[in-house]
């Protein structure tokens, strides 16, 4: 188990939200995003289950948010500027991708359960506001500075672009993933297009791409 600078009995309930974040899928595996899997991350702290319950008011989805954080957390330091400005943006953003995928891997079944819990109409709102969040975190780390309508329009496909391939990789069975790094290349291959088009387009505003439609071909690509 991971050592924390402050006891997990001294810890702020923030400080205690964010070490019982990478705790949560082991559990949330075989017990979903439940107080049970809760109280058996706060055990593994030696923390009381009432206590670690105060961290997350809200429930599963705030679990699944401190996850899905934590994973964030750990990809910016995985990816320091020395590292991540060595590679083409391609390159970038397919690593920050693929890094987060390798993290979850070993928690697949906790992922299900979680794309299941945000899908719920009460929680889609939520769901999507964290896939902006891991494409938003993405860029930053990838070194996009933009602040004009690039700046949603790029985080608005990578989101597209990160949950189709998550669910991609949820049915994955091949060996080394081979089935979700293609459809992954091949996605990116398309925003590279798409990019590459739009900087050497010089049309009228009418005559512009719908990107509404573009980000349904990301998420339903043709067979």
């Amino acid at each position: 188990m991971e050592s924390h600078p402050v006891p997990p009995l001294e810890m702020t309930l923030d400080e205690l939200r964010a070490a019982l974040a990478p705790l949560l899928p082991a559990h949330a595996a075989f017990d979903g995003w439940s107080d049970k899997a809760l109280a058996m991350a706060a055990s593994e702290l030696g923390v009381p289950a009432e206590r670690a319950k105060l961290c997350f008011p809200g429930g599963a989805i705030e679990m699944i948010d401190a996850w899905f954080d934590a994973i964030d957390i750990a990809m910016a330091k995985a990816y320091p500027l020395e590292r991540i400005s060595k590679l083409k943006i391609r390159e970038r953003i397919r690593d920050l991708v693929l890094y987060r995928i390798e993290v979850i891997n070993p928690h697949k079944e906790a992922l299900r359960r979680a794309v299941a819990i945000m899908a719920q109409p009460q929680n889609a709102m939520t769901g999507a506001k964290l896939a902006w969040r891991a494409a938003d975190r993405m860029w930053r780390i990838a070194g996009d500075t933009a602040t004009d309508f690039n700046h949603y329009s790029k985080r608005g496909i990578l989101s597209a672009l990160y949950t189709s391939t998550m669910l991609v990789f949820l049915d994955d069975q091949t060996e080394g993933l081979t089935e979700t790094r293609g459809f992954l290349d091949r996605r990116i291959d398309d925003v590279m297009r798409f990019e590459k088009f739009k900087a050497s387009w010089k049309g009228s505003r009418e005559r512009l791409p719908s990107l509404s439609r573009f980000l349904g071909r990301l998420r339903y690509p043709a067979v």
